[in-house]
């Protein structure tokens, strides 16, 4: 069982940014989508940005312009860049490795925390 580790959570102030990471623990990057989501209190889970296996990426319209997500293949490593932060993009942030029918990893998550 591949193991998905978040790190790189925090508390920002609005306006600030973090960069989060997803590692997976065993090589799983070949032919399969990265997507990041997100789940506030009282919310339900969005979606953030999804990484195709080409490398494609498609944001949710909250975060276009404002965050960038990038898969390295050769370091086994998904980022995400999060810039000009606000307090509602508070939430616990989780990263997910899947590819249909085959196999479907998430991560614990890591917590996200603008102040305003």
């Amino acid at each position: 069982q591949v193991q998905l580790v978040e790190s790189g959570g925090g508390l920002v102030q609005a306006g600030g940014s973090l960069r989060l990471s997803c590692v997976p623990s065993g090589s799983i990057f070949s032919y399969n989508a990265m997507v990041w989501y997100r789940q506030a209190p009282g919310k339900q889970r969005e979606l953030v940005a999804y990484i195709s296996s080409g490398g494609t990426t498609t944001y949710g319209d909250s975060v276009k312009g404002r965050f960038t997500a990038s898969r390295d293949n050769a370091k086994n490593t998904v980022c995400m860049q999060m810039n000009t932060l606000k307090p509602e993009d508070t939430a616990v942030y989780y990263c997910r490795a899947t590819r249909v029918g085959v196999f479907d990893y998430w991560g614990q998550g890591t917590q996200v925390t603008v102040s305003s």
